[in-house]
């Protein structure tokens, strides 16, 4: 697999995306295209050993900011986000990963690659912990106003990733919502209720309401809602992780006795880090476009990339965008027929 990685998207770009990039092609079987501005990546390469024909160079001489609006970013043709998509659309590469502006990534992989076929609107989506595994929830801040079968496409796109590259055998689809019961909730939720029980019936495994609490327990693969809730959910889910490992820290640190205990308990206190690190995933994959994206924090350490490119690797292999539009067309199109 070779990956396309936006050397200059992030916070901390070059030299996270850089460090991310050496670290992925000595863990993981595949090739990095690092793109953006050529002398700045060559610096940054030059304090790391790595094989040198897994890592190459494509100059990109603009940079989009994490500020820029996505109609400014539009305009530049020869920014690192606009040639990394243009390699994956012509075939000579297989997925694109940015840690660089959300909204300009999203404009550029929808007018340069285009939309797959059926798909009105693309959607961000994130994986969160829960009891029993991962929860994939969709849609986290592409679509702040969603219509009824906007919810239903994303469950269908939702899906497919969790079946085919998340290796679910047959995903749980739940529409996140203030109460368990059919018929609770805004127009939006009842309506799209309506269109997920009628997808139901073609073979989609739609579940039904899902609460906000259901989002950690395990009771659904696959949770859906528009942008403006999923968003927050997802910004309330990250400061909470963190909260809770500072909080679990300090009291450690509180008390001698607490420390004796944390020796005793730390491959336990290391694993529940691991599972809430969003470092883990590394991003969130760009539902809808026809090429693999992959739309990391802008805050994210180098860890974080190295995830992101495996991610993206997983993505591209699947075919997960052949699915899509096949499991379009069998649990129902825009219109819901």
């Amino acid at each position: 697999m070779r990956i396309v990685l936006d050397a200059m998207g992030g916070d901390f770009a070059p030299r996270v995306p850089v460090m991310g990039a050496v670290q992925a092609v000595k863990d993981f079987d595949v090739s990095v295209v690092l793109v953006g501005d050529e002398a700045v990546i060559k610096k940054e390469l030059s304090k790391y050993s790595y094989p040198p024909d897994r890592i190459k160079i494509l100059h990109a001489p603009q940079t989009i900011s994490m500020e820029e609006q996505p109609s400014r970013a539009l305009k530049k043709k020869d920014s690192s986000v606009h040639k990394g998509i243009e390699l994956v659309k012509n075939g000579e590469a297989d997925a694109f990963v940015s840690a660089g502006n959300t909204g300009a990534v999203m404009a550029v992989s929808l007018f340069t690659a285009g939309r797959l076929k059926g798909v009105e609107r693309p959607a961000i989506s994130t994986i969160l912990p829960n009891l029993t595994g991962y929860t994939f929830l969709l849609d986290v801040g592409a679509n702040v106003d969603c219509k009824p079968h906007h919810l239903l496409q994303f469950a269908i796109m939702g899906s497919a990733y969790a079946k085919y590259v998340l290796k679910e055998d047959n995903p749980k689809v739940g529409l996140l919502n203030i109460g368990e019961e059919e018929g609770k909730g805004n127009e939006l939720a009842k309506e799209a209720y309506k269109l997920l029980s009628k997808a139901k019936e073609k073979g989609l495994n739609f579940v039904g309401n899902a609460e906000g609490r259901d989002i950690y327990s395990g009771k659904f693969d696959v949770i859906v809602c528009d942008g403006f809730v999923g968003n927050v959910a997802l910004k309330l889910s990250e400061s909470l992780a963190k909260i809770l490992a500072k909080i679990l820290k300090e009291e450690i640190d509180k008390h001698f006795i607490s420390r004796i205990g944390a020796l005793t308990l730390k491959p336990a206190i290391k694993g529940f880090k691991k599972r809430i690190d969003y470092a883990e995933w590394g991003g969130a994959p760009l539902l809808g476009v026809k090429v693999p994206v992959i739309i990391s924090h802008g805050s994210s350490n180098a860890k974080a990339i190295k995830n992101a490119v495996r991610i993206a690797a997983e993505f591209a292999k699947s075919k997960l965008n052949e699915h899509i539009v096949e499991d379009l067309e069998r649990f129902g199109k825009a219109d819901g027929d």
